[in-house]
């Protein structure tokens, strides 16, 4: 028997249902409560880092400046260069580590109070918020049909959307070039064309994720929600709902005597799916969407306290409580995180500290092997960087030693600028007699004038014949 069209119709939409859920709107409702302050702090605290600190003067430079160009990292009164990218790879490492730990800890606390995709769109909402209203009102307005008004609420919600995301690629910006500079240069305009590309590409890539895609990138692009469960275990600290507490759910009238009804605590009001920004029910059990925003709580919080039931149905706690099995928070895994994580960190201080602020690069001269001097001396030639990692000009003295009667010939002073780099042409000779092989070993070592307990030595190697 051949099937009816709408019987084909409904299998091939249910095949499609399965291979791909099509995309509905989620609308954040406002919440209120103890998180949401967290939130909104954590949220001020990193946009205030990241737009305030690119304006900041330190001395006559900027405080914080990647100047790639030059190879110079200004971080406040450190500057830092491609040598130093050993301090970068102890950074990522304990960036990596910090996860683990904060996850097996507590969950997805990153995911919900300091990912730059939870932050942006935080700010994304706000600014939706205040022009279309909270929840119900932005429904409603998406639903009418085009006018005047809504036309009028849409473009200026996008138009601040869009300068506000402009803005931010400047501000991005603004780390690698002088952001005074940049500023200088907007009008009339003098920014470069990658100035240029890489402000509007940042500013599309924060205007379409924060305002766009928001939730989708969390559940879809963020490969952290697929292997967060490798770190998690029954003893941490999730976000859940005490199904025990709250089961069987319904409504009732206040003060009503709910448990004659035969129900639990739970009335159904679905206020923890409409405050959740990637729009899951957090009653149907942890879920990878779930980003630990912690909104939920807050707003079961206040619908527990207009129904004089106790606070808690959903709360921070962990798998082994809710089955009311005794809870570890501290368990070794979480000790040998911290351990290791407290430990490079210490290293890392410790070795930003206490490095040396000279540094040295030798590279011999390969077009020529060795020359003899009308002096009868053996010349071999090299360019020697010196690089000043403090804050104030130096001079310093070029020293060699490793052969007999070594002599160093430079034909200018080695003085360096603060955090400048100076590459400079040295010449060793040492008489023939003094050279016990073909292929020797020399070091170089560079020392401060003003402080002879600054300097750095770099070994070399001196080419010359052999006198048997």
């Amino acid at each position: 028997m051949k099937p009816s069209n709408e019987s084909h119709d409904a299998a091939v939409e249910d095949v499609q249902q399965t291979l791909y859920a099509k995309h509905q709107k989620i609308y954040p409702r406002k919440v209120t409560g103890l998180f949401a302050n967290l939130k909104i702090t954590s949220v001020l605290v990193l946009l205030g880092i990241f737009y305030i600190f690119p304006w900041i003067q330190w001395g006559e430079r900027q405080a914080v400046l990647f100047d790639l160009p030059a190879r110079q990292f200004y971080v406040f009164g450190l500057v830092f260069w491609p040598q130093d990218f050993i301090y970068l790879a102890f950074l990522l490492i304990i960036a990596g580590l910090s996860l683990f730990f904060f996850t097996a800890l507590a969950g997805r606390l990153w995911c919900g109070f300091a990912c730059p995709q939870t932050v942006w769109t935080e700010v994304f909402l706000w600014i939706e918020r205040m022009v279309e209203g909270d929840r119900p009102q932005r429904m409603k307005l998406d639903k009418t049909s085009l006018d005047a008004r809504k036309l009028r609420l849409k473009a200026t919600k996008h138009t601040l959307w869009i300068l506000f995301s402009l803005f931010t690629g400047f501000t991005f910006i603004g780390y690698f070039t002088p952001i005074r500079d940049l500023a200088a240069g907007l009008y009339p305009y003098q920014l470069s064309g990658w100035e240029t590309f890489w402000m509007f590409f940042y500013g599309f890539a924060t205007y379409g994720n924060a305002g766009w895609m928001r939730e989708q990138v969390c559940t879809y692009m963020c490969p952290y929600a697929r292997f967060q469960s490798a770190m998690f275990d029954k003893d941490t600290m999730i976000i859940a709902y005490d199904t025990k507490r709250g089961e069987p759910r319904g409504s009732r009238k206040r003060g009503e005597d709910y448990q004659a009804k035969g129900l639990g605590e739970c009335i159904d009001c679905t206020m923890c799916v409409q405050v959740c920004p990637t729009g899951i029910d957090i009653r149907n059990g942890l879920q990878y969407q779930c980003i630990s925003c912690s909104a939920c709580i807050d707003i079961c919080d206040e619908v527990m306290d207009k129904m004089n039931y106790p606070k808690g149905l959903i709360r921070y706690t962990t798998e082994h409580a809710l089955s009311g099995t005794p809870t570890h928070i501290f368990r070794p895994r979480i000790f040998v995180y911290g351990g290791l994580l407290l430990l490079l960190m210490a290293i890392l201080v410790v070795a930003i500290a206490t490095r040396n602020p000279v540094q040295l690069d030798v590279m011999r001269d390969r077009a020529s092997l060795y020359r003899e001097t009308p002096q009868g001396l053996i010349e071999n030639v090299y360019i020697v960087k010196a690089i000043n990692k403090s804050n104030i000009t130096r001079s310093f003295e070029l020293t060699a030693s490793g052969l007999d009667g070594v002599q160093v010939v430079l034909d200018r002073e080695i003085m360096v600028e603060a955090g400048g780099v100076l590459d400079v042409p040295v010449s060793l000779v040492v008489a023939p007699k003094a050279i016990p092989e073909r292929s020797n070993t020399v070091m170089f070592k560079l020392t401060a004038k003003d402080d002879p307990n600054l300097s750095n030595e770099e070994e070399a190697r001196f080419l010359g014949p052999v006198y048997r």
